[in-house]
């Protein structure tokens, strides 16, 4: 079971870095649900020279974001503690920098603001409007590993 968890995580975190675009792909795992939470960790350790992101960070970011995913799976498979709901998350890599961690979270922000209430658009035949590639409102966050993550 543990070798099965170790392994969809690393196609997450692989399939969160390749779908990516721009200069520098964003680091991040998405998993939807009706409930989404966010996830500040270091992932990786500060980069050298004009690198944002350094070498894998086991300790403090692979662990925590393991431990996240291991809740939310815990939760959503309980029926009896959130029934009817599922949670999700978006997890962004800190790169263990204050700046760039504040550039993440602000991703958090930006979600909640481009966020259509789509109850509020009605089709011809009766069914809601889906909106295609918007981007998860988040309830709630849990990171910064650091304190100077964390004020941001």
């Amino acid at each position: 079971m543990w070798s099965v968890f170790c392994a969809l995580l690393l196609v997450l975190l692989g399939a969160g870095v390749l779908l990516s675009s721009g200069d520098s792909p964003r680091k991040e795992i998405k998993i939807d649900g009706d409930l989404v939470l966010g996830g500040l960790f270091p992932v990786h350790e500060k980069g050298m020279g004009m690198d944002e992101c350094g070498r894998i960070n086991e300790d403090r970011g692979i662990q925590r974001l393991e431990a996240m995913l291991f809740a939310i799976d815990q939760i959503n498979q309980d029926v009896g503690l959130l029934p009817g709901v599922a949670l999700g998350v978006h997890i962004l890599d800190t790169c263990s920098r204050d700046t760039y961690a504040l550039e993440q979270a602000l991703e958090f922000v930006r979600a909640s603001l481009t966020k259509v209430d789509d109850t509020e658009f009605i089709c011809p035949d009766g069914s809601y409007a889906l909106q295609e590639d918007s981007p998860l409102a988040i309830a709630g966050v849990i990171g910064g590993s650091f304190s100077s993550v964390s004020i941001q």
